[in-house]
């Protein structure tokens, strides 16, 4: 199964997944449930989203309703990919289980969350540190 571009625009609407820009960043929207089956279906457009060199993406966890440790190698996949090509990724997360499970991992200090675009992108701090 071959992905359209996360910049297609004649991409089906995806379950799990709403792809936008927003002030020159690529907006990745998760939505409802994100366990093994939704990490299938978002992986391809992640990885298209950080294929070019320096991508500048954000991950908007704030829809999500579940999120297991599938949703979390999604996030290290998209920083390492981003860290490789010389991007960056930023972090939107209000969900207090959420924030609990990344803080208890350490992807918290890795990708800090934000509440807002506003916040996360006048943070200098988005994707720091080693792969």
């Amino acid at each position: 199964m071959e992905a359209k571009s996360v910049h297609d625009g004649s991409a089906q609407p995806l379950r799990h997944l709403r792809v936008r820009t927003a002030h020159e960043h690529t907006v990745l929207e998760f939505h409802g449930e994100i366990d093994i089956l939704a990490s299938l279906e978002i992986i391809p457009y992640l990885d298209s989203a950080t294929a070019q060199p320096e991508p500048h993406i954000v991950i908007d966890l704030r829809p999500v309703e579940f999120f297991d440790c599938s949703g979390l190698r999604l996030l290290y996949r998209a920083r390492r990919r981003a860290l490789t090509r010389g991007g960056r990724v930023h972090l939107l997360c209000t969900n207090e289980l959420t924030l609990r499970v990344l803080k208890v991992t350490g992807l918290a200090r890795l990708l800090p969350p934000a509440a807002s675009l506003e916040e996360a992108l006048a943070r200098p701090e988005a994707t720091s540190g080693t792969l």
